[in-house]
């Protein structure tokens, strides 16, 4: 069994651990830990495990018992947390902030956890930096293009993304009278995943010299994330549907989709669907994800089946939500 330890268990990323990690034929959750909820039990914070678990929120952090950590708190407090309590680095860590996705201390290598681009060196890892929602979607769209060094041009994205990839403190944008019926821009072309983002594809493609253009939106809908894609190319578009089919082969998470998807049709799953299509000189992409799986909790899982040398898709073989 792998033993597992949550740190911030109380937010949406920390309940979709917990759905997985309870399902999960290798794993043990040994405790949860949360500030603002310790002395709980889990089933008062997320209604949905009734039944499936007695844990309760602890606001210490027991190592004696754990192979992995978990990190799913704010942005910066991961950092703050290993900087005060380095014994914690003794144990694998998976961090789900932003904390670590750029650079990290030299005695803390995380590797950068998007597998369909690091699987190998993820298996091989003790610190792992979860990708963010919106950088997981967008690097899906253009990866094969980007280990080929095939990006010629500027890559132009507008993504949409559900509320619940603003966290679960209640703040105006999420709260349902505002953001049922609407749709919004925030962040337009400054948005903090364009730094991992970034920073990967000068490692993928150092030649590359175009811009990525991010314009990101929030949606009428609580989950999910559909980015749409364009780049100028050459090729025809059959040469683009063999590149992307053959490239995603082997990684079970990632489908080339023939129609144009949504994102109904990723949520509540692990998978990510991409679909190709040609408009003059234009390679457009459209890539759905489930921004609290693929996106967060999910990824992070396969990340830990990944590092742990087990089947990559334990615990994630989840049918979504379609209707």
């Amino acid at each position: 069994m792998i033993r597992v330890g949550i740190v911030g268990g109380a937010g949406y990323t920390g309940g979709e651990l917990l759905r997985i990690l309870l399902n999960h034929p290798w794993a043990k959750i040994q405790f949860v830990h949360s500030r603002s909820q310790a002395g709980k039990k889990v089933t008062e914070v997320f209604t949905d495990l009734i039944g499936e678990t007695d844990l309760v929120f602890r606001d210490d952090i027991p190592l004696d018992d754990v192979d992995v950590l978990f990190l799913s708190m704010g942005h910066g407090a991961s950092q703050k947390l290993l900087s005060e309590q380095p014994e914690l680095a003794q144990k694998k860590i998976i961090d789900l902030s932003q904390d670590f996705r750029v650079q990290s201390p030299e005695n803390l290598p995380f590797v950068y956890g998007l597998p369909e681009a690091n699987r190998e060196a993820i298996r091989q890892a003790d610190y792992v930096a979860n990708p963010g929602c919106f950088a997981t979607a967008i690097q899906l769209a253009y990866l094969p293009l980007a280990k080929k060094g095939m990006l010629k041009s500027d890559i132009h994205v507008t993504a949409v993304t559900g509320s619940t990839g603003a966290g679960q403190a209640p703040k105006t944008t999420t709260h349902y009278s505002w953001r049922n019926n609407n749709i919004s821009v925030y962040k337009a072309f400054e948005h903090q995943h364009l730094n991992e983002i970034r920073n990967n594809l000068s490692a993928w493609m150092p030649q590359f010299n175009g811009q990525v253009l991010f314009v990101p939106m929030r949606g009428s809908f609580t989950r999910g994330i559909l980015a749409s894609v364009y780049t100028k190319v050459e090729q025809p578009i059959e040469f683009f549907e063999d590149l992307y089919r053959n490239y995603y082969e082997t990684h079970p998470f990632v489908f080339v989709s023939e129609q144009s998807p949504d994102v109904k049709l990723v949520t509540n799953s692990n998978k990510a669907l991409i679909h190709l299509e040609k408009h003059g000189d234009w390679l457009h992409i459209v890539s759905v994800i489930d921004n609290l799986l693929k996106g967060a909790s999910g990824q992070a899982v396969q990340n830990m089946n990944l590092m742990f040398g087990t089947d990559e898709t334990l615990g994630l073989l989840l049918k979504p939500s379609v209707f």
